[in-house]
């Protein structure tokens, strides 16, 4: 498994900061970004978090998948690379492997 997980279905609210905080109570976080819009600016509802070791990331995935944080229930699970998941939704394939 890896140690960076995905984190969907968050407040348009949370932050970086927010979710590196939040985490923290799982273990160490190596890192924890909330993905943006480039046009608007806007959170796009998800995030990443990397934690700094697996038994850090299993304990987070079961500590907060379907766990309301912010008024909503996140989803937290292992992150796959771009390519495992098929593309994106304007058909391109490639790109960078997050």
């Amino acid at each position: 498994m890896s140690n960076k997980l995905y984190v969907g279905n968050l407040s348009f609210r949370v932050t970086s900061e927010d979710l590196q905080e939040h985490f923290a109570a799982a273990g160490e976080v190596a890192s924890a970004n909330v993905v943006y819009d480039r046009e608007t600016g806007r959170s796009r509802g998800f995030g990443f978090v990397e934690m700094a070791n697996e038994s850090d990331a299993n304990n987070a995935i079961a500590q907060f998948n379907g766990m309301e944080y912010d008024g909503r229930n996140m989803v937290v699970n292992e992150a796959r690379p771009r390519d495992d998941r098929g593309g994106n939704r304007r058909g391109n394939h490639g790109g960078g492997r997050w």
